[in-house]
Parts: C-alpha cells; structure tokens; sequence
C-alpha cells in the first residue's frame, strides 16, 4: 500500500511541480496581488478625471451633467465661442512651456511603451497629460474621454510597478491591469476592459496575462460601480432584430461603415498633416482650433465635448435623419480640429459618436425602403456605433464587447458581429492600420507586423555591446585615438536594424562601436554573431510570453 502511494506522490510530483515551478518562477501571487491594488487605484483615478471634465464644464456651461449640447444651446454665443478658446489658450500655454513632447498621452503612447519599455511612461507628465485633458474636455474639445483615461490608467499602474522589482514581461502585464481598469471604470464594462487590455494593448491573450488583468477589471468595475451606479452608459429601449431577411441590410450597413471610418481616419490624418505645417506660435494652436470648434457648435452644439447626449439620442430614435447626416461631418470635422490642435482627447466616443449617427441614417433610410422589413432605426444606429469604431481602434473583439455592455443589447449579437467584421475587413483593404497603428507608424513603430519587426527597430546597440578587450584592443583604447569619418562605426543609440545593415554592406562580422560626441571614444564593438543571438532570443521570449 505504501509503495503505491509514494508512486502517486511521485507521479503527482512530477505532474505539478514543474507547472509550480513555472506559476511562482513568474511570481503571478504577486502579480495578483498587485493587480488588485492597481485596479482600484487607477477606478479612483478614473473616477477623479471625470469629476475634473465637469468641474471645468461647470465653470462655463453651470452643468457638469452629459447633457452639454442641450444646456449649451441655451447660452449666447459669444460663450460657445470663448469657452473652447479660453480653453485651448491654457492647453496652448501649458503644452508649450511646461509639458515636454507638446502633446497629450493616449493608446498609442500605451502601446508604445508596451512595445519600448515601460520607463517612457513618467508619473508626473501622466498626471499633467490628464489635467491638460481635463481642460480640453471640460471646455468644449470635441474628443473622447476614454483614450486619456487609458493612458492615466496605464502610468499609474508603471509607476506602482518600479517600486517592485519584476521582469519586462510582468511590467507589461500589470500596464495592460492599468488599461483594463480603466476601460472597466469608465464604461462599466468589466468583460470589454479585458478584452481591450489584450487585444489592443499587449495583443496576445496568454493565461499569465489574463487572470491578473481580470482582477483588475473586476477590481475597477467593482469602485466604479459603487460610485456610479451598475448603470449601462447608454439606457435604451429593447431592440429585436425584426426579420432573417435584413442580413442582407446589416451587411450593407458595414460596407458604409468601413466608408464612414476611413473618411474618419483619414480626415484626423489629414488635418494633422496640415496644421504640422502651420508658422503661427505654437501655444496658439489650440485657441484657433478652439475658435474653429465653437463655430461649428454655434449650428451644432452636439459636437461639443465627448457627445454622450447626442449617441444617447441617435440610440433613442430621437434625432431625424438630415441632422444625423450633418452631425457625421460636423462631428468628424470638429474632432480632427480638435485633435490635430493639440488638444487633450481621444477617438473612441467619436468613433462611437459617427458611428450611431451613420448607423441610425441607414436605418431611416432602409425603413422607408421597406417599411414592413426593417428594424427600427435605434438598432441600426447600436451597429453603426460598433462597427465604425471597432474598424477605427482596430479592436473587433473588444469593441463588440464594450457595444454590449454599453446598451445591454445582447440580442443583437450575430448582427453585430456582421456588420462589425465587414467594417473592419474592409477598412483594413483600404487604409490597412488602426488609428493607434498610424500614430505609431508615424513614430517609427511598426507594431502590426509583428515583433520581427518593431525589435530591430527598438532594439539598440548597446544591448548586445561586446567590451573592449584591454590587450587585443590596445590600439583603439590609447588617449587620444579618433576613428577618421571614412571608416564605418556605430554608436550605442543605433538601431539593431542599422547594425545588421551595416553588417550585410560591409561585410565585416564586427564594427567598432563609439560614443557620441566630437572625440567618438572607442567603447567596444557590435558583433554580428552576437546581434544574431539577441535578435533570435528576443524573439524566442516575445513567442514564449504570447503563449504561456
């Protein structure tokens, strides 16, 4: 008897203890533990931001409610002028003497740092990122509130984790914890704030990563709840697909999607392209956008702010259809003003913004068509809402997810899906990145292609540098020996692509490495064998965290 049961406790022992080994060797006790704090904190963040947008609105508008474009059009005009200018003026000011980079953070500078390294994630230019957001908000820019909240999310969740001595890998875990958090208290969706962490920011869904950044979801969700209420974002009535035969229409509402999401996209780009090319002051920037926004809302004070009010009454059934089609360009011309202004905001609520209104078009549209098959206009407006901004983020799994928690239109799924997949297939075809993948292309991060790619691109130098050897490099190492400028070297900063190219034009299989600066001092040398090595195991290990 006891031999059978030491051979079970050896045959267990094999089984578990390597899996152990694996679970404490990533230190996830910790990492949940720590995932936990950093779920609630950034809920109280979150939860702050917002307070901070209706504080300032409150100043002009005397509401602090979502209800901005009805209240604003009660005012004179001359305050839906001032308030985005006044507004811009600070963020102008602020942006040029006090915040370093001139911009606001947002998803992509997420992605960035999950791609880069955490450390481009400082506390305190966070802090100043969402204060300046605040400001551009709560005075009337016409942006979305969810992107900044990301990025505050993601440094306070950065700033926890230097304080805890663990891995790259683990650091990013608890960044995307920060992301899921902070989509979860903002939109009271726990299940859309996981997927978004993993589809949008870490883009793998390994199990490591997944249970602590459900806790913090859950973590999020549970403080924002408490504070907010268990409330959808959007209270609408119950909607029901009304015939089989309408796929064909749901069909057709993606294709005009994917249209209404590229002309979205490309718009953001293509103001942006021109006002990079502007000669007035800097600081000025945002006044003229501001200028420029407010005369928009002085027709359309829908476009003011994240524009909650006016989705809620496209979801509603409750604006006609020539107003919903001015809104799509209104709308989409005051956010790229906006943003191509520098100031704070993001793209998600007018993506969502665009979407319902292209959406509850169609569905007016398709009504009258046939009258006696089509659903009512509020459900087409929930998909139109879903696809365009899932082709805009680039998120399909997680924008369906976060449309039904938003509109508890859980009824809704097949369409949706749909019409979101189309949206999305099709605005791939055409502009071939999200929104996020431009911002960072623009930066020289190519992050969809894969890690093949944007490692040789973050990778440098100096990660692989082989020491001077004191007797075989002698020559180099003597006081005052300088490389001529006709020799080939590199510095600590170059890429690993420049290394491996420099490798694969010369022909040599190591090149003297030199510090920056007039006396290019010899430091050691770049090996191509060694590069090799480093590029082979960082990819190794990026395949190992995607799957464990």
């Amino acid at each position: 008897m006891s031999s059978h049961i030491k051979r079970l406790y050896g045959i267990a022992h094999s089984w578990i203890e390597p899996n152990w080994r694996v679970f404490a060797g990533t230190r996830q006790p910790e990492l949940w533990i720590l995932a936990a704090m950093i779920g609630f904190g950034v809920a109280v963040v979150a939860i702050l931001f917002r307070l901070a947008i209706g504080a300032v609105q409150w100043v002009w508008l005397g509401d602090m409610s979502e209800r901005v474009a009805s209240t604003a059009a009660a005012l004179p005009w001359w305050v839906i002028l001032a308030a985005p200018m006044t507004g811009g003026l600070v963020v102008g000011l602020a942006l040029q003497y006090l915040h370093p980079g001139r911009r606001t953070g947002g998803v992509a500078d997420v992605i960035e740092a999950r791609v880069s390294g955490t450390e481009s994630l400082g506390l305190r230019s966070g802090i100043r990122s969402a204060i300046l957001t605040a400001i551009s908000l709560g005075s009337g820019a016409s942006a979305g509130r969810e992107g900044p909240i990301v990025h505050l999310g993601a440094t306070l969740a950065t700033a926890i984790t230097r304080r805890v001595g663990l891995p790259e890998t683990s650091r990013r875990t608890l960044l995307a914890c920060g992301v899921a958090s902070a989509v979860s208290a903002s939109f009271n969706a726990p299940i859309a704030g996981v997927l978004f962490a993993l589809e949008v920011i870490l883009g793998h869904y390994a199990t490591t990563a997944f249970v602590p950044i459900v806790i913090a979801s859950v973590c999020g969700t549970i403080l924002s709840r408490v504070w907010i209420g268990d409330v959808a974002a959007f209270e609408i009535p119950v909607y029901q697909i009304t015939s089989y035969l309408e796929f064909p229409a749901f069909f057709l509402l993606g294709i005009v999607c994917a249209l209404v999401a590229v002309i979205f996209q490309f718009s953001l780009i293509g103001t942006d392209y021109l006002t990079r090319r502007l000669t007035f002051p800097f600081f000025l920037r945002p006044v003229v956008g501001g200028f420029l926004v407010g005369l928009i809302a002085l027709w359309f004070p829908q476009v003011l702010g994240v524009g909650y009010e006016a989705t809620d009454q496209a979801l509603r059934q409750q604006l006609p259809l020539t107003l919903m089609l001015a809104l799509i360009v209104a709308k989409t011309a005051a956010t790229s003003i906006t943003l191509a202004s520098r100031f704070g905001g993001g793209i998600f609520s007018p993506a969502l913004y665009v979407g319902a209104m292209a959406g509850g078009a169609f569905g007016i549209i398709a009504a009258s068509a046939f009258p006696e098959m089509a659903s009512s206009q509020g459900l087409y407006a929930i998909l139109g809402m879903g696809a365009v901004s899932a082709a805009v983020i680039g998120a399909p799994i997680s924008t369906t997810m976060i449309v039904f928690e938003l509109t508890g239109g859980y009824g809704l799924t097949i369409a949706l899906l749909l019409t979101v997949s189309v949206a999305v297939g099709l605005n791939m075809a055409i502009h071939g990145r999200s929104y996020f993948h431009w911002q960072l292309e623009m930066r020289g991060l190519f992050v969809n292609v894969g890690p093949h790619k944007y490692l040789v691109q973050t990778v440098r130098v100096a990660e692989f540098l082989q020491p001077p050897n004191p007797e075989d490099d002698a020559e180099f190492l003597k006081d005052g020996f300088s490389f001529g400028d006709d020799m080939r070297v590199m510095t600590l900063t170059d890429t690993l692509e420049t290394a491996l190219r420099a490798f694969d034009e010369t022909g040599l299989g190591r090149i003297p490495v030199v510090s920056s600066g007039k006396n290019r001092a010899f430091v050691g040398w770049a090996v191509q064998v060694k590069a090799l090595a480093y590029f082979n195991d960082a990819l190794i290990d990026a395949n190992v965290e995607e799957h464990r």
